[in-house]
């Protein structure tokens, strides 16, 4: 029996707690004064989190540490002068389409859509590059060189004299590693929904730091699973024991918020053996390991007028008003022949109109392999090694489920996007249940090598395959159910990450002459087009960036309305009254402009003043 605390409460505790919600990367254990663990706060990791610099400190504690991570956790945080540009040409549907494929470092990419996308993710999954002991492309600014991790963890001076005779090479190679994925998945936490979930596929080499990394970062009571997919078949005879096996790490945005599938019932497991009205059905378990209320009661079979008590140690599971409900429904037999313990009818057609699912397994032995994933990809585009060894979409789909079944509009994020498995995945699932998932994909501008299968193609690059893939996939799709663009959303917006749009139009006074002075100077780089500086403005506000797009034109102006109206932007380098007041008489929650588009300061207050007098809840803005 649990005792009354008869204390106030622990508000050092209840802040951790809130605390861990925001940061869990800062909840540590420590010993008190009796040389008891418990929770504490790193103070250290806290600072960094408010700190706009790589914060120094270490002190001993429980946690998992390698050099560059303090960077790595500043690089998480820090503000970035980019934004994300549109690339027409290469999308598919582009002014209607839910989905998205974005060129460019997946850093990046992901602190662009923090606020577009904040909590609204339902499932990620994400296949990183695996650590081979190799280099790898995601050579972030804080990336350590071997020189400069051996100095930093003390194997070398600073002059470069070796301190002990064989050198950690590995380590740097694990530090690298870690310091590359630990603030893309701080990231990607941030734009899971409550009840989201993240899968990680991952080999032997990092599958326990990556763990430990991912427990850092969403909590360790967020952990779901490790499921152990059988990736290949064929047997390798380089090592002791062949390597068949891939981890997929699955972790909730919040465990007590999460939704999650399973498999789909298996009829065969269901019979009607009493000929019962209600259809097959099976036994299922009565009893209880919680003992509470009236679940002590003994059960009599009113065939034989046997009783049955629950297990030594164990309750029913129901209080016997419910148990006798069920019996007077005939819902309960007492074991096939009638002569054992009371279990629960459960009916097929009940549970399939319910929608309950049977619970995977941790192991996967039928969601395809990587030799599967390679020969999809070689059916889709008529040629063998276009890109080799992807993950198949049967394994994409089966994942998938487990976190969208329930949730058919779900958007699904993917940033180490490789040959677009996930997109093919979403666009299978969803024309096979009539869903709507949507999905944002990213990949790094990766060259594809020269003389591959892939260069030849007329693919010089990784995103290229990615978005050849998906318009290949949605067309076979398409053609093999009969489908039609009112069906199924098989399109994606490609955009590009890029530098800022916005010219660097600082001066020094001696670079200033007095021409200058009364010149209007743009604040807008020549090259940016309207699309892309509307691009802009939908990440500064936080707009989802598949809002639909029209095209209009007002006394010869482009006018770029989004959303039906929910935005409207003009972004020619002038703009009339007769262009002002159109836009304002459309009543837009939100209207955009050149700054630079009105000639005089008189003319932008008019502006303001038209919409004060039409419109007077749309909020005006100019870059």
């Amino acid at each position: 029996m649990e005792k009354l605390r008869m204390t106030s409460p622990d508000l050092t505790q209840a802040n951790i707690d809130k605390l861990a919600e925001l940061f869990p990367n800062v909840v540590t254990e420590t010993l008190d004064a009796d040389g008891t663990v418990k929770r504490a706060i790193d103070f250290d990791a806290l600072r960094q989190e408010l700190s706009d610099h790589i914060v120094e400190g270490p002190q001993e504690r429980y946690q998992l540490d390698w050099p560059g991570k303090r960077a790595a956790a500043f690089a998480a945080n820090a503000p970035i002068a980019k934004t994300l540009r549109p690339v027409a040409e290469e999308s598919v549907d582009f002014d209607t389409t839910k989905n998205l494929f974005i060129e460019g470092d997946n850093l990046d990419a992901l602190k662009l859509l923090q606020e577009p996308y904040l909590g609204k993710v339902q499932a990620i999954f994400i296949d990183p590059p695996y650590n081979t002991g190799n280099d790898f492309i995601y050579a972030d600014d804080f990336g350590e060189n071997a020189g400069q991790y051996l100095e930093r963890s003390g194997q070398v001076s600073t002059d470069g004299a070796r301190f002990v005779a064989n050198t950690d090479s590995s380590g740097r190679v694990h530090s690298n590693w870690l310091s590359m994925i630990y603030p893309r998945l701080k990231l990607s936490r941030n734009l899971l929904h409550p009840s989201g979930v993240l899968f990680v596929t991952i080999g032997d080499t990092e599958v326990a730091n990556l763990r430990r990394v991912l427990d850092e970062v969403f909590g360790e009571k967020n952990f779901v699973a490790n499921i152990v997919w059988q990736a290949r078949t064929s047997i390798s005879d380089d090592l002791e024991i062949s390597p068949n096996h891939n981890h997929v790490l699955v972790y909730s945005r919040d465990r007590d918020q999460l939704r999650f599938w399973g498999e789909a019932l298996r009829s065969e497991e269901y019979s009607n053996s009493d000929n019962d009205p209600r259809g097959p059905w099976k036994l299922v378990p009565l009893d209880a390991n919680k003992p509470g209320g009236d679940t002590l009661y003994e059960v009599v079979n009113p065939e034989t007028g046997q009783g049955y008590w629950p297990p030594q140690g164990r309750s029913w599971a129901i209080n016997r008003h419910a148990m006798q409900a069920l019996l007077e429904d005939g819902r309960i037999k007492f074991g096939l022949r009638g002569d054992s313990a009371p279990k629960r009818k459960l009916f097929l057609d009940e549970r399939i109109a319910r929608g309950d699912t049977r619970t995977p397994s941790s192991i996967l032995l039928d969601a395809g392999t990587t030799k599967a994933g390679s020969e999809e990809v070689a059916k889709l585009f008529e040629k063998k090694g276009v890109f080799d060894y992807p993950k198949p979409t049967a394994l994409l789909r089966r994942l998938l489920n487990y976190a969208t079944l329930g949730v058919k509009d779900a958007l699904v994020l993917d940033f180490f996007a490789g040959s677009a498995t996930t997109a093919h995945a979403v666009m299978e699932l969803n024309s096979s249940d009539g869903g709507s998932r949507s999905f944002v994909l990213v990949q790094i501008p990766e060259a594809t090598p020269l003389g591959s299968v892939a260069e030849k193609f007329g693919l010089p690059s990784i995103p290229a395959i990615s978005r050849e893939r998906i318009r290949r996939a949605g067309r076979k799709i398409m053609e093999e159910r009969n489908l039609t663009p009112s069906d199924l959303d098989v399109g994606f917006r490609a955009l590009r990450v890029d530098t800022t749009n916005m010219a660097d139009v600082l001066r020094t006074p001696d670079e200033t002459n007095q021409l200058d002075l009364g010149a209007r100077t743009s604040s807008i780089k020549p090259d940016r087009t309207g699309e892309d500086l509307l691009f802009q403005v939908l990440l500064d506000w936080g707009l989802e960036l598949t809002l639909s797009i029209r095209r209009e034109q007002i006394d010869g102006r482009e006018v770029l309305v989004v959303d039906d109206g929910g935005l409207i932007a003009c972004f020619d380098e002038s703009v009339t009254p007769a262009v002002v007041r159109a836009i304002a008489e459309w009543q837009p929650v939100r209207a955009v402009f050149r700054d630079n588009a009105f000639a005089t300061d008189a003319e932008r207050i008019n502006a303001e003043q038209v919409f004060a007098e039409v419109s007077p809840d749309t909020s005006v803005k100019a870059i």
